[in-house]
């Protein structure tokens, strides 16, 4: 990270996607799955998916919570972290 840029927008960015990757999809997409499994298994691609929570879906699940929660904490640093100039690699900064 150049000490003179924004961190601001890695710190938005960075957090945006640990909430949509955790929550989102190894939460929310997680529990659904489960959830609208039939008795039989639910094939999705090499996947069966039964309605019962396995160790793989507890797995997931946990670090979802987790992903999610540090995604938080980021978007949260974010927030709290002074503004800085943005400006693209490469280009010089200018001094106001």
């Amino acid at each position: 990270m150049d000490p003179k840029g924004d961190p601001r927008l890695g710190y938005f960015i960075a957090g945006g996607l640990l909430i949509f990757l955790g929550w989102g999809m190894a939460v929310l997409v997680n529990l659904v799955a489960h959830r609208l499994a039939p008795a039989s298994g639910l094939v999705v691609g090499w996947m069966r998916i039964f309605p019962t929570l396995g160790t793989y879906a507890w797995g997931a699940l946990g670090l979802g919570v987790a992903a999610g929660a540090l995604g938080v904490a980021l978007v949260w640093l974010g927030t709290q972290t002074p503004k800085g100039p943005w400006v693209l690699p490469g280009v010089p900064y200018t001094e106001p």
